[in-house]
C-alpha cells in the first residue's frame, strides 16, 4: 500500500510539474482560446451532433449506495470522514457495460454522456492523479469509463464524458462556493493547485480512453466568479482531441471555447426550470438534459416516473426546438439500470423505429412551436408534429415554399391540404388509440 501510495504521488508531482513548465504557454493559450476558430473536424462533429438528436445521459458513482441522489452528500449532509468510508461499499458485480449501451441503441439514443466524476470528487476511472477512485477504493476495482469506452467502441456509440468542476472532497476547493460548507475540510487551500489537478484528470481522460465525443462541464454555477482558467482548459481539450465538442452547464450564455450549449430541465428559450434564468439561445448546437423520474442519481424512493408518451413528447418538442435531448438513468449499485426504465427506453425505442425519421438528421422546422406541437425539417420535407389538437383542420403560417404532397407518415397516407389566406390548412386523420404524434409529412417544391 506504501509503494501503491507513493508511486500515486509521484505521478501527481510529476503532473504538476508538467502542468507548472506550460505555465509560460499559458497566456497564449487563453488568447487562442479566446478567439476560438473550431477546427474543421470539431464542426464536423458538430453536424454530428445535431444529426444525433438522441443521447442517454449517466449519472452513476458511489453515492448510489445510499439510494438518495447524487447530491446526498451535501442534502444529508456526510463529512469528508464519513463519506470516505462509502466505496467500501460499491461492487456493481452485474454492472454489463455491454447491456448499457445495447439499451440505449434500442431507443434509438446516438450517444451516451456519464459521469466521470461527480461533485463528490469521486473518479469513476482509474486516475493515477489521486487514489479517490473506483480501481483504488472500491472492491469492485475495475474502470468502469474504460469499460465502458471500450463497449461504446465495439457497438458503435459515441461517448461524452460529463466533468464535474466543483469538488466537495478535495481541499483545494477553496475558498468554498455555494455548497461543500460541511464536509469537514480546513478553510484554507491551494485554488491553483485544484485547477492543476482537474486538468490533469482530463487529459488522462483525453489521453487514456480513445476518441471523446465531447466533455460536459458542471459545477462552475458554484464559484461563478472565481477565475476557472477556462481557456486554458478548454484550449487544453481541443489541443488534445480537436473534434471533442465542450460543453458547461454553467447556466449562462457560451463562453468562448464552448462547442455546444446545453439547458437543464428546460428546451431552449423556456425558462420554466429556474436554472437557466441568465441563459439566451445561441447559434451552438443546442442540448435538453432531463431524468426520467425526479432523480439524476439512483433515489430509492422516487417513484414520480414520466410516462413513455411524455418521454416521446419532450424527444419532438427538443427535436422541434433545434435541440438535442439528453435523457438521464442513474443505475443502481448493482450495475444494473432500473427496470422502470428499461421499460420507458424499450417502449420509446419502438416508436423512434417508426417514427425516427422525422427526428434524425433534422433541424427545427420552419412553423414556430404551439401548443399543438412542432415542425422538424430536413432538406424540403417538413414534419409537422400534431402533439395535442383535438380539432379536425389545423391551420399553419405558409411553408417558405409550396407544398406539393402531404402524407401521414404512419401508413403513408394522402393528407389533405389546402391554401387560405396565406395559411396552410391541414385536414387531419383521427388519430390511433393511444397515439402520442400524428406526423404529417410535408414534400416542398425544391428551392429554385
Amino acid at each position: 500500500m506504501k509503494i501503491h501510495l507513493r508511486f500515486r504521488s509521484l505521478a501527481l508531482a510529476a503532473a504538476i510539474l508538467c502542468l507548472a513548465n506550460a505555465g509560460a504557454q499559458a497566456t497564449s493559450a487563453q488568447t487562442v482560446q479566446e478567439s476560438y476558430t473550431p477546427a474543421a473536424v470539431n464542426l464536423k462533429a458538430r453536424a454530428w451532433f445535431q444529426d444525433a438528436k438522441f443521447g442517454m445521459f449517466i449519472h452513476w458513482g458511489v453515492y448510489s449506495v445510499l439510494g438518495d441522489g447524487e447530491w446526498i452528500m451535501e442534502t444529508r449532509p456526510i463529512n469528508r470522514t464519513d463519506y470516505a468510508r462509502v466505496p467500501a461499499f460499491f461492487n456493481p458485480i452485474k454492472f454489463n457495460p455491454a447491456a448499457w449501451v445495447a439499451l440505449a441503441k434500442a431507443a434509438g439514443m446516438k450517444y451516451i454522456t456519464i459521469t466521470s466524476k461527480h461533485h463528490d470528487g469521486f473518479a469513476m476511472f482509474d486516475s493515477r492523479l489521486t487514489d479517490w477512485n473506483v480501481v483504488a477504493r472500491t472492491p469492485y476495482g475495475k474502470d468502469v469509463i474504460g469499460m465502458l469506452a471500450a463497449e461504446c467502441r465495439k457497438q458503435g456509440i459515441k461517448l461524452f464524458l460529463y466533468h464535474s468542476q466543483l469538488d466537495w472532497h478535495s481541499p483545494d476547493y477553496f475558498p468554498r462556493g455555494r455548497t461543500g460548507h460541511h464536509t469537514g475540510r480546513p478553510d484554507s487551500g491551494n485554488w491553483d493547485a485544484y485547477l492543476n489537478f482537474m486538468d490533469g484528470q482530463l487529459r488522462e481522460l483525453l489521453t487514456n480512453y480513445g476518441e471523446i465525443g465531447g466533455i460536459w462541464f458542471d459545477g462552475m454555477w458554484d464559484k461563478a466568479d472565481a477565475d476557472w482558467h477556462l481557456a486554458r482548459t478548454y484550449a487544453l481539450i481541443h489541443q488534445l482531441q480537436p473534434q471533442a465538442m465542450v460543453g458547461s452547464n454553467h447556466h449562462k450564455n457560451p463562453f468562448p471555447g464552448e462547442d455546444f450549449q446545453m439547458f437543464e430541465k428546460d428546451l431552449p428559450g423556456q425558462h420554466t426550470s429556474g436554472f437557466n434564468p441568465e441563459q439566451s439561445v445561441s447559434a451552438l448546437p443546442l442540448e435538453t438534459a432531463e431524468t426520467m423520474n425526479n432523480s439524476w442519481g439512483f433515489n430509492l424512493t422516487d417513484e414520480h416516473f414520466k410516462s413513455t408518451a411524455d418521454l416521446i413528447r419532450y424527444l419532438v418538442r427538443a427535436a422541434g426546438s433545434n435541440a438535442n435531448f439528453l435523457l438521464n438513468v442513474g443505475p443502481m449499485p448493482s450495475g444494473e439500470i432500473q427496470p422502470e426504465f428499461v421499460q420507458r427506453l424499450t417502449e420509446v425505442g419502438r416508436w423512434t423505429r417508426q417514427y425516427g425519421d422525422s427526428i434524425y438528421g433534422t433541424r427545427g422546422g420552419p412553423v414556430a412551436a404551439g401548443p399543438w406541437g412542432v415542425t422538424t425539417q430536413r432538406g424540403s420535407t417538413v414534419y409537422v408534429h400534431v402533439l395535442d389538437w383535438n380539432a379536425p383542420v389545423l391551420a399553419l403560417p405558409a411553408m417558405p415554399r409550396p407544398v406539393r404532397a402531404a402524407r401521414l407518415l404512419r401508413d403513408g397516407s394522402s393528407v389533405e391540404f389546402s391554401a387560405v389566406k396565406g395559411r396552410l390548412v391541414l385536414k387531419l386523420p383521427d388519430p390511433q388509440p393511444e397515439e402520442v404524434d400524428r406526423v404529417v409529412v410535408l414534400e416542398l417544391e425544391a428551392a429554385k
